[in-house]
């Protein structure tokens, strides 16, 4: 557990730990984000593409992907002495979605991350955090070389509710990664206060 520093003849101060999932389809940038963001080396699963993946891990979009997280990716952010943010990125593939479900428990809310390339491949996202009711926003990783969709656009093409915050970013960029982070705990604390507060905000 980590622990604040504590003033002189304080005890250390326990802080509160916030955890937020970044989830999405292969090669969205997960990856990418939480180590944008993250004050330490970020945990990784990263292992090499290969051969015997190929019928399964769909690349076109994404030639250059040479790896894939096959677990989880796990980074942290102090924001206050008192408040710890964990962020626990998910592995893209179907064939590891059976780890959601652990890394969702105990979720203030989640990222779902998408390239406007390869928009269905955050559908099953999308879907397994409002079958859970768990807050969530979108982040359309905006890469070099795609064209770039308002935001309502991309809202429209993912048949999003009116609620759902929908953000353009920049995974490489810390500032664009922590407006992110923002949103969704600004998001989260909405969702939580129920419709009446959402109305009034």
């Amino acid at each position: 557990m980590i622990f604040g520093r504590s003033e002189r003849g304080k005890p250390p101060v326990e802080p509160v730990t916030l955890k937020i999932l970044v989830a999405g389809g292969f090669g969205v940038g997960k990856t990418t984000l939480v180590g944008t963001v993250s004050e330490i080396r970020p945990l990784r699963t990263e292992e090499v593409l290969t051969e015997a993946g190929r019928p399964v891990d769909d690349t076109s979009g994404v030639e250059g992907k040479h790896t894939t997280t096959v677990a989880m990716d796990f980074g942290r952010i102090t924001l206050r002495e008192d408040l710890v943010l964990y962020l626990f990125g998910t592995p893209g593939q179907d064939r590891f979605w059976f780890l959601w479900d652990e890394l969702a428990t105990g979720a203030l809310g989640a990222v779902v991350l998408a390239d406007t390339r390869r928009l269905e491949d955050c559908f099953a996202a999308v879907d397994y955090f409002e079958r859970r009711s768990i807050p969530f926003v979108v982040g359309v990783n905006c890469f070099d070389d795609t064209s770039r969709y308002p935001a309502e656009a991309v809202r429209q093409a993912l048949d999003l509710d009116e609620g759902v915050p929908v953000v353009l970013c920049d995974a490489r960029e810390r500032e664009s990664a922590k407006d992110v982070l923002i949103e969704v705990v600004r998001h989260a604390m909405v969702y939580a206060a129920g419709p009446s507060e959402s109305v009034a905000t």
